[in-house]
């Protein structure tokens, strides 16, 4: 019987699995916020990675990776994907991705969702994401990221 892995570890084994180089930092201060994270990892909030969960009218997850100065304009992103969206509670954020609010990380979750990618990251040279815990992040360049999570490149914002 194996032993279940934690998020964090979830996230660890998944970026090895798929060749990504990784450091995973965890820190001793909160990271769940954008702002939190970037002071952590001494970045502009720009090169955040908020990964957010939304719920389409069809009860459906759908992943959200976008820059942390940016909030997703649910219209607009609902236009782009034909669907209705609307944020995800924490209930519903556990029980598609694995991960607490603040924690989730586009690697490791638990089920395969349709991932987006807000355009305004790949302008980044460098961009920080969740790693399984609002603890703990990892740094990785966006091509990397695009290529490694196939998400669809989308403006989240007019």
């Amino acid at each position: 019987m194996s032993k279940k892995l934690s998020s964090v570890e979830r996230v660890k084994e998944a970026l090895a699995e798929l060749g990504v180089p990784h450091q995973i930092k965890e820190l001793p201060h909160s990271t769940r916020t954008a702002v939190e994270a970037a002071a952590a990892v001494n970045s502009s909030v720009s090169q955040i990675v908020k990964s957010l969960v939304f719920q389409t009218s069809h009860e459906k997850p759908v992943l959200i990776l976008t820059s942390g100065s940016n909030q997703v304009d649910e219209n607009l992103v609902s236009k782009v994907i034909g669907d209705k969206i609307k944020f995800a509670d924490a209930d519903f954020v556990r029980q598609h991705t694995g991960f607490a609010i603040g924690g989730v990380s586009p690697y490791g979750l638990t089920e395969d969702l349709p991932i987006y990618i807000d355009r305004d990251l790949l302008e980044q040279p460098l961009i920080w994401a969740a790693a399984g815990s609002s603890h703990a992040v990892f740094s990785i360049t966006p091509a990397d990221l695009l290529e490694t999570t196939g998400a669809a490149v989308v403006d989240v914002h007019r």
